[in-house]
């Protein structure tokens, strides 16, 4: 399957996906896009006091920049999620207590999930960037719905210890804005950018 609506944005190919998540590897296949796999090397450590903007935008560009340094050409994809909640930041839980503890946190309460996502034009260095924000709502789990889910080891790759796909689909209740941003990677601003990429090689800007 093609999709040109999407593949006519990207100007320059090899099209490369800095990341090693197969979330969204599967979100780019479903969009009929032919694309490389490179894996970044950056360190998604904690936020340096920043907000929940600044650090998912942060870490997106450094997996791009870090793929394009090694690629004579290409559009590289970064990407970084993460959830927010009263404004604590909320990652991958480094175990199950701790994927546990979130997801407690969690229940029955409104958070907003925030994916940064750069761009970076290998052959010239041109850089976009954006992020997507979307409100989620968890159901109110009880303790063995929690418990069960943990573990079955759906929540331990994934920022906030849930997934909105797959089991993680029982888990949400509601969604205000772009579902795929909570999957980890928002096709609509996605394209945003690639055009806005293009856009600058057309201007002379890049």
């Amino acid at each position: 399957m093609s999709c040109d609506l999407v593949a006519a944005l990207i100007d320059e190919r090899p099209f490369v996906l800095a990341s090693g998540s197969p979330r969204r590897a599967r979100i780019l296949e479903g969009l009929g896009l032919r694309f490389e796999i490179e894996a970044h090397g950056v360190d998604e450590g904690s936020p340096r006091g920043e907000t929940g903007v600044e650090h998912a935008m942060r870490l997106a560009l450094e997996k791009a920049r870090a793929a394009a340094g090694r690629r004579q050409a290409g559009t590289v994809l970064g990407a970084d999620t993460i959830v927010i909640l009263d404004k604590a930041l909320l990652g991958k839980p480094a175990s199950p207590d701790e994927a546990v503890a979130m997801l407690r946190r969690l229940r029955g309460r409104w958070h907003e999930v925030v994916t940064g996502v750069a761009l970076v034009r290998a052959s010239d260095g041109a850089e976009v960037l954006g992020h997507e924000r979307t409100r989620v709502l968890v159901r109110d789990l009880s303790d063995d719905e929690i418990d069960g889910y943990v573990a079955g080891g759906e929540p331990l790759d994934k920022a906030g210890s849930y997934g909105i796909q797959e089991c993680g689909a029982a888990v949400v209740e509601r969604v205000e804005g772009c579902f795929y941003n909570v999957v980890g990677l928002p096709v609509a601003r996605l394209c945003i950018l690639l055009r806005e990429l293009g856009s600058s090689r057309r201007a002379g800007t890049g």
